[in-house]
């Protein structure tokens, strides 16, 4: 149990994905806060070590059937990109639209819906800007960095200096987003709609559910797997 207690939350969840099913149950951040290890994350939120470490061995014996690790950077990036990004994307309309909605209709009773609103929307902005400077910056010279390894040819440095420079503005930016929606599951309950509530309400709090539990596996995969290989191959790249 000591041994698992020391190992990195993130690094759980990157060698058997299936674990983030046991930390979601904990409501143990693996993504945004996956660097503290098992032990300390278990004893911020008030859990015994012992009861998380039997419920993760219960399903770290299993292989994790992602084959995420297994991807090359560009494959995983291409993964994100297909999946994570185009999730987000997607999904942004139909919540600002649903939201608008039920804060018109029933925003005199619960309140919390005009929060709920503002956070989602200021989310909805700034996931969009942070794509993009994913899509147009980090992840073509991520890319770069592979193909330079693969075919052997030299690499022009960078203008934003070192990889660690964007690679730490988006994890600051995925920390941001992990508060704004804890915040947002406080403020709904953890999406539970109240019972008066109408059948958009309920769709927009399954679907803001939706979106969270998505960006927890968007951000696990670029701050657990994607960024510590880019900044290992950019660091042998300067050798």
């Amino acid at each position: 149990m000591n041994q698992i207690g020391n190992q990195k939350v993130g690094s759980i969840v990157a060698q058997n994905f299936r674990t983030a099913q046991v930390f979601t149950a904990f409501d143990i951040d693996f993504c945004c806060k996956g660097e503290l290890n098992l032990a300390a994350a278990c004893e911020i939120r008030g859990l015994d070590l012992d009861e998380v470490s039997t419920a993760l061995s219960s399903v770290m014996d299993t292989l994790d059937g992602t084959g995420i690790q297994g991807l090359s950077m560009s494959q995983l990036i291409n993964h994100i990109l297909k999946v994570h990004h185009k999730f987000v994307e997607e999904n942004i309309p139909a919540i600002k639209f649903y939201l608008e909605k039920i804060e018109g209709i029933h925003g005199d009773n619960h309140p919390e819906l005009h929060e709920i609103k503002a956070l989602f929307f200021q989310a909805a902005d700034d996931l969009t800007v942070h794509m993009k400077k994913e899509e147009f910056i980090l992840f073509p010279y991520i890319k770069a960095m592979e193909d330079s390894v693969n075919n052997n040819y030299p690499l022009s440095p960078p203008h934003f200096g070192v990889i660690e420079n964007p690679i730490s503005m988006m994890e600051h930016e995925h920390e941001n987003e992990g508060d704004r929606f804890r915040r947002i599951s406080f403020l709904s309950n953890h999406y539970s709609p109240p019972a008066d509530a109408c059948q958009t309400f309920k769709v927009a709090y399954s679907m803001l559910e939706e979106f969270e539990r998505d960006l927890h596996t968007h951000i696990h995969l670029e701050n657990n797997i994607l960024f510590p290989k880019a900044v290992a191959v950019f660091n042998d790249l300067q050798n």
